[in-house]
């Protein structure tokens, strides 16, 4: 957990959605140190509230409940949503009618920043021998990505005709260490985690920027030339994980999509079970 000293700006109240995800819980005890007030919402239980916290129970597909969920919000950072491969119903109701009304309500309320978690699953299908930036046309891997990148164009939408700013992070792969080879590429420590939203938070001007979540790997796919007005600098780096890695994964299968395509496992998951 970093020192928010050095953070320009601290918001009366920032909603966090999403707060009993894995990132949600992760984000939850260190947001706190960056507001007056942290409003945490999760379709389900998330316990008691800590201190300085509110917690608001909301389901991304219902209107009503996202109006309330965003009233006196200075900010987002959204987590909320289906975070893995799955049929299309659940994503359709929480990645696209819930994205829907998470911005209709930040509109009608009037917040102004939003951070939204979109994914690297919005260019999984670009090859492990290609460097995307930031501006390269979508491919995405399954419905997953596909309804993320429709989070960064409504987003784009937003930001054009009602002002909301919003940083879409495509997060690469957040966990205590890096699980496999591709995970060299991918990796986004939990620190650089907090770095990347805290960033997006406080630049003072991000229109619609996408930026891609990644830790200072010596191995990247990812190019974010264009965000560097956001300020995210990484300081940790999956290289230390390396040799353990490696010699979990001595060979790589030259025949599997999931080898050859940015998207790892994802390009090959059924969405139909």
């Amino acid at each position: 957990m970093l020192n928010p000293s050095a953070s320009p700006l601290k918001f009366p109240r920032l909603l966090l959605t999403g707060a009993g995800g894995n990132l949600g819980k992760e984000l939850r005890p260190r947001l706190k140190s960056y507001c007056d007030v942290l409003r945490v919402s999760h379709r389900s239980d998330l316990g008691p509230s800590a201190p300085g916290e509110e917690i608001m129970l909301a389901s991304l597909e219902n209107k009503d409940q996202m109006m309330a969920l965003m009233k006196n919000v200075d900010a987002v950072v959204h987590m909320g949503g289906v975070s893995t491969e799955q049929a299309w119903d659940p994503i359709l109701a929480s990645n696209i009618v819930g994205m829907v009304n998470l911005y209709e309500a930040a509109r009608l309320q009037g917040t102004k920043r939003i951070v939204f978690a979109s994914s690297n699953h919005v260019t999984g299908f670009y090859r492990q021998d290609e460097v995307v930036n930031t501006k390269m046309p979508p491919k995405p891997d399954g419905f997953y990505g596909l309804s993320k990148a429709f989070g960064e164009d409504l987003a784009e939408l937003y930001w054009a005709r009602w002002g909301i700013e919003t940083v879409s992070l495509r997060i690469g792969s957040s966990y205590v260490e890096p699980k496999d080879r591709r995970m060299l590429a991918t990796w986004l420590s939990f620190d650089d985690l907090e770095r990347l939203v805290v960033s997006a938070l406080t630049a003072p001007i991000v229109g619609h920027t996408i930026i891609y979540g990644m830790s200072d790997n010596q191995t990247t796919w990812w190019d974010n030339t264009h965000a560097k007005h956001i300020g995210y600098r990484p300081l940790d780096s999956s290289d230390v994980f390396r040799s353990s890695v490696e010699a979990r994964q001595t060979t790589i299968d030259g025949n599997d999509k999931a080898a050859i395509y940015q998207g790892g496992a994802f390009v090959k998951a059924s969405p139909h079970g």
